[in-house]
């Protein structure tokens, strides 16, 4: 008994490491469609108040 075994851990599930690469994968694609989303609409609303600017001045 003098042989020095390490602490027992918890089995891990057999869907493990593959899974969380999976859903690591699809969190991060998710992140990056809405950050394009965002992206997108920001780069619309730059254009757009040169548009609104001008129907300003005619609505006053």
């Amino acid at each position: 008994m003098s042989e020095k075994t390490p602490p027992k851990r918890p089995a891990k599930p057999q869907s493990g490491p593959s899974s969380a690469a999976d859903a690591r994968k699809a969190r991060l694609k998710a992140a990056l469609k809405a950050n394009m989303g965002r992206r997108k609409q920001q780069a619309r609303a730059r254009k757009s108040p040169a548009d609104a600017g001008n129907n300003e001045q005619k609505g006053q």
